[in-house]
């Protein structure tokens, strides 16, 4: 893996255990981690969940573990993807690469801010206010967020938003939306029925209101 990143040009840092690691991400904070769920001394969902108390940086989870609780375990600690050993190696390099676009700021917003009652998205600085108060949110939880309040009072469906956040070949894959979206619900607090609140349509998708 690592030599095929750094075909790629990324520069790559390891770790052999998940001490190690959370001390070189305090080291080098990498714009990604490749993180093992199977780890000596921390586990990889200890590391997630240790990182996540601080920085919202992408990680994707690695495992032979292919269950779908599994994955929504690691989703629901604040993983953006997961993948399943074995791989092929240009999947693990294209998922790198869709999951750092994730994280790039959109500059083509004419308009800076989204604002539904008292949340304000802020385009350029890539923030989340509600009632003045900062919500931290992942990258991927951003742009999930960001996509239905712009299409404010439309329903997308499962596949749309699938589709347009973690791309064409996780279309399948709606526990990733279903546990992205309860975890921006839970960080929010926005009351049922209020602006900005994200509803769920049911058998079809969700839709901000």
């Amino acid at each position: 893996m690592r030599a095929n990143l750094e075909v790629s040009d990324y520069v790559v840092y390891t770790a052999e255990d998940g001490e190690e690691a959370l001390r070189k991400y305090e080291q080098f904070l990498p714009d990604i981690i490749l993180l093992d769920i199977m780890l000596p001394k921390l586990e990889g969902y200890h590391v997630l969940r240790e990182i996540r108390q601080f920085s919202d940086v992408p990680i994707i989870l690695i495992s032979a573990k292919q269950n779908v609780a599994d994955k929504v375990k690691g989703l629901e600690l604040g993983a953006d993807d997961y993948i399943v050993k074995p791989f092929d190696i240009t999947e693990m390099l294209a998922r790198v690469k869709a999951v750092l676009k994730r994280t790039m700021t959109d500059k083509s917003d004419k308009n800076p801010d989204i604002t539904v009652g008292s949340l304000v998205i802020s385009l350029t600085a890539r923030t989340v206010k509600l009632n003045s108060v900062d919500i931290k949110l992942t990258p991927t939880e951003y742009k999930l967020l960001v996509l239905l309040a712009k299409d404010r009072s439309c329903v997308l469906t499962h596949t749309d938003l699938l589709t347009k956040i973690w791309g064409e070949h996780y279309q399948e894959e709606t526990h990733y939306v279903r546990v992205c979206i309860a975890r921006i619900r839970q960080k929010m607090g926005i009351p049922e029925g209020q602006p900005g609140y994200i509803q769920t349509v049911q058998m079809v998708g969700y839709m901000m209101i």
